[in-house]
Protein backbone atom coordinates (compact mmCIF):
# COMPACT_ATOMS: atom_id res chain seq x y z
CA UNK A 1 0.00 0.00 0.00
CA UNK A 2 1.09 3.33 -0.98
CA UNK A 3 1.97 6.31 2.08
CA UNK A 4 0.21 8.96 2.24
CA UNK A 5 2.30 11.82 0.92
CA UNK A 6 2.95 9.29 -2.19
CA UNK A 7 -1.24 8.78 -2.24
CA UNK A 8 -1.74 12.46 -2.19
CA UNK A 9 0.81 13.53 -5.24
CA UNK A 10 -0.58 10.58 -7.19
CA UNK A 11 -3.92 12.41 -6.24
CA UNK A 12 -2.90 15.98 -7.13
CA UNK A 13 -1.03 14.64 -10.82
CA UNK A 14 -4.50 13.17 -11.94
CA UNK A 15 -6.44 16.24 -11.02
CA UNK A 16 -3.52 18.82 -12.71
CA UNK A 17 -3.83 16.01 -15.68
CA UNK A 18 -8.28 16.41 -15.47
CA UNK A 19 -7.77 20.09 -15.56
CA UNK A 20 -5.21 20.10 -18.52
CA UNK A 21 -7.90 17.48 -20.03
CA UNK A 22 -10.73 19.89 -19.62
CA UNK A 23 -8.70 22.96 -20.64
CA UNK A 24 -7.29 21.56 -24.13
CA UNK A 25 -11.26 20.29 -24.36
CA UNK A 26 -12.77 23.80 -24.46
CA UNK A 27 -9.92 24.61 -26.74
CA UNK A 28 -10.64 22.49 -29.34
CA UNK A 29 -14.40 21.53 -29.11
CA UNK A 30 -16.44 24.43 -27.48
CA UNK A 31 -18.31 25.31 -31.49
CA UNK A 32 -18.16 21.50 -32.25
CA UNK A 33 -20.27 21.17 -28.64
CA UNK A 34 -22.34 23.86 -29.34
CA UNK A 35 -23.00 23.09 -32.72
CA UNK A 36 -24.20 19.47 -31.53
CA UNK A 37 -26.40 20.30 -29.07
CA UNK A 38 -28.08 22.35 -32.25
CA UNK A 39 -28.29 19.59 -33.86
CA UNK A 40 -29.64 17.63 -31.29
CA UNK A 41 -32.55 20.16 -30.65
CA UNK A 42 -33.67 20.05 -34.43
CA UNK A 43 -33.66 16.26 -33.87
CA UNK A 44 -36.31 16.41 -31.44
CA UNK A 45 -37.83 19.49 -32.54
CA UNK A 46 -39.09 17.33 -35.72
CA UNK A 47 -40.25 14.15 -33.83
CA UNK A 48 -36.91 12.62 -33.52
CA UNK A 49 -34.80 10.39 -30.97
CA UNK A 50 -31.68 10.72 -30.17
CA UNK A 51 -29.84 6.84 -30.20
CA UNK A 52 -27.13 6.54 -28.24
CA UNK A 53 -24.58 3.33 -28.49
CA UNK A 54 -20.93 2.42 -26.84
CA UNK A 55 -18.99 -0.13 -25.18
CA UNK A 56 -18.67 -0.58 -21.50
CA UNK A 57 -17.74 2.61 -19.46
CA UNK A 58 -19.52 4.36 -22.45
CA UNK A 59 -22.19 2.30 -22.35
CA UNK A 60 -22.40 3.15 -18.87
CA UNK A 61 -22.13 7.03 -20.54
CA UNK A 62 -24.69 6.52 -23.28
CA UNK A 63 -27.49 5.22 -20.41
CA UNK A 64 -26.53 8.03 -18.37
CA UNK A 65 -27.27 10.74 -21.69
CA UNK A 66 -30.54 9.01 -21.74
CA UNK A 67 -31.13 9.16 -18.41
CA UNK A 68 -30.70 13.24 -17.92
CA UNK A 69 -32.94 13.74 -21.44
CA UNK A 70 -35.73 11.42 -20.64
CA UNK A 71 -35.68 12.53 -17.32
CA UNK A 72 -34.13 15.90 -16.16
CA UNK A 73 -30.39 17.22 -15.33
CA UNK A 74 -31.68 19.10 -12.11
CA UNK A 75 -34.39 19.62 -9.58
CA UNK A 76 -34.30 23.30 -10.50
CA UNK A 77 -35.56 22.81 -13.37
CA UNK A 78 -38.38 21.25 -14.21
CA UNK A 79 -39.58 20.43 -18.39
CA UNK A 80 -40.77 17.59 -20.38
CA UNK A 81 -39.58 14.67 -20.85
CA UNK A 82 -37.29 14.01 -23.88
CA UNK A 83 -37.29 11.07 -26.26
CA UNK A 84 -33.73 9.43 -25.78
CA UNK A 85 -33.19 5.90 -25.87
CA UNK A 86 -29.87 4.00 -25.45
CA UNK A 87 -28.79 0.99 -27.44
CA UNK A 88 -26.76 -0.37 -24.86
CA UNK A 89 -29.59 -1.65 -22.28
CA UNK A 90 -31.82 -4.56 -23.13
CA UNK A 91 -29.70 -7.39 -22.29
CA UNK A 92 -31.60 -10.10 -23.74
CA UNK A 93 -31.26 -8.60 -27.14
CA UNK A 94 -28.09 -7.65 -26.26
CA UNK A 95 -26.81 -11.00 -25.82
CA UNK A 96 -28.94 -12.69 -28.64
CA UNK A 97 -27.90 -10.08 -31.77
CA UNK A 98 -24.18 -10.98 -30.57
CA UNK A 99 -25.39 -14.81 -30.39
CA UNK A 100 -26.56 -14.92 -33.51
CA UNK A 101 -24.30 -12.29 -36.00
CA UNK A 102 -21.42 -11.38 -33.39
CA UNK A 103 -20.42 -9.03 -31.11
CA UNK A 104 -19.91 -6.31 -34.10
CA UNK A 105 -23.14 -6.23 -34.81
CA UNK A 106 -24.76 -5.48 -31.38
CA UNK A 107 -25.59 -1.94 -32.34
CA UNK A 108 -26.23 -1.91 -36.18
CA UNK A 109 -28.74 -4.68 -36.00
CA UNK A 110 -30.57 -2.41 -33.84
CA UNK A 111 -29.98 0.76 -36.02
CA UNK A 112 -31.62 -1.64 -38.84
CA UNK A 113 -34.83 -2.34 -36.90
CA UNK A 114 -35.16 1.13 -35.06
CA UNK A 115 -33.36 4.25 -35.92
CA UNK A 116 -35.44 6.22 -38.59
CA UNK A 117 -34.56 8.98 -41.22
CA UNK A 118 -35.51 11.61 -38.84
CA UNK A 119 -33.40 10.46 -35.44
CA UNK A 120 -29.87 11.24 -34.71
CA UNK A 121 -27.34 8.47 -33.49
CA UNK A 122 -24.56 9.51 -31.11
CA UNK A 123 -21.62 6.93 -30.69
CA UNK A 124 -19.84 7.52 -27.47
CA UNK A 125 -16.18 5.68 -27.50
CA UNK A 126 -12.78 6.19 -26.04
CA UNK A 127 -11.01 5.19 -28.92
CA UNK A 128 -12.94 5.58 -31.66
CA UNK A 129 -11.89 2.58 -33.30
CA UNK A 130 -14.85 0.25 -31.95
CA UNK A 131 -15.76 -2.18 -34.64
CA UNK A 132 -19.47 -2.04 -33.68
CA UNK A 133 -19.65 1.39 -33.38
CA UNK A 134 -18.09 2.03 -36.49
CA UNK A 135 -20.62 -1.04 -38.36
CA UNK A 136 -23.53 1.04 -36.25
CA UNK A 137 -22.45 4.66 -38.41
CA UNK A 138 -22.47 2.92 -41.33
CA UNK A 139 -25.98 1.23 -40.69
CA UNK A 140 -27.37 4.70 -40.02
CA UNK A 141 -25.79 6.75 -42.53
CA UNK A 142 -26.89 3.58 -45.14
CA UNK A 143 -30.51 5.07 -43.77
CA UNK A 144 -29.78 8.56 -43.91
CA UNK A 145 -29.78 9.10 -40.35
CA UNK A 146 -27.54 12.36 -38.95
CA UNK A 147 -24.39 10.44 -36.95
CA UNK A 148 -22.33 11.95 -34.32
CA UNK A 149 -19.81 10.82 -32.02
CA UNK A 150 -17.89 11.55 -28.79
CA UNK A 151 -14.17 10.82 -28.73
CA UNK A 152 -10.70 10.60 -27.53
CA UNK A 153 -7.46 10.71 -28.63
CA UNK A 154 -7.23 11.63 -32.37
CA UNK A 155 -11.03 10.49 -32.87
CA UNK A 156 -10.40 7.14 -34.62
CA UNK A 157 -12.23 5.96 -37.46
CA UNK A 158 -15.46 7.03 -36.15
CA UNK A 159 -14.34 10.90 -36.69
CA UNK A 160 -14.31 9.83 -40.17
CA UNK A 161 -17.65 8.37 -40.28
CA UNK A 162 -19.79 10.85 -38.53
CA UNK A 163 -21.38 14.56 -39.22
CA UNK A 164 -19.35 16.13 -35.95
CA UNK A 165 -16.88 14.27 -33.50
CA UNK A 166 -16.44 16.37 -30.28
CA UNK A 167 -13.12 14.95 -29.40
CA UNK A 168 -11.58 14.79 -25.79
CA UNK A 169 -7.22 15.16 -26.88
CA UNK A 170 -6.22 12.84 -24.53
CA UNK A 171 -4.94 9.35 -24.42
CA UNK A 172 -6.06 8.52 -20.81
CA UNK A 173 -9.13 6.33 -20.78
CA UNK A 174 -10.31 8.07 -17.34
CA UNK A 175 -9.55 11.45 -18.55
CA UNK A 176 -11.52 11.37 -21.70
CA UNK A 177 -14.54 9.32 -19.94
CA UNK A 178 -14.52 12.17 -17.55
CA UNK A 179 -14.59 14.84 -19.98
CA UNK A 180 -17.30 12.42 -21.86
CA UNK A 181 -19.42 13.49 -18.64
CA UNK A 182 -18.77 16.75 -19.03
CA UNK A 183 -19.70 17.60 -22.38
CA UNK A 184 -23.07 14.79 -21.77
CA UNK A 185 -24.29 17.27 -18.65
CA UNK A 186 -23.56 20.55 -21.03
CA UNK A 187 -25.31 19.34 -23.98
CA UNK A 188 -28.28 17.90 -21.76
CA UNK A 189 -28.13 21.81 -21.12
CA UNK A 190 -27.71 23.38 -23.81
CA UNK A 191 -30.70 21.55 -24.98
CA UNK A 192 -32.63 22.21 -22.52
CA UNK A 193 -31.69 25.97 -23.03
CA UNK A 194 -32.78 25.54 -27.07
CA UNK A 195 -35.91 24.00 -25.95
CA UNK A 196 -37.60 25.78 -23.53
CA UNK A 197 -35.70 29.09 -22.81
Amino acid sequence: MMDKRKTRLALVAAAIEAMEAKMALMELATDTIIELASALTRTIKRGGTIYLAGNGGSAADCQHFATELVVRLTGKFERPSLPAVSLTSDGALLTAAGNDYGFDHIFARQVEGLVRKKDHLVLISTSGNSENLILAARAARRKGVEVSALVGGNGGKLKRLVARAVVVPSDSVQRIQEEHTFVIHNLVQLIEWNLFG
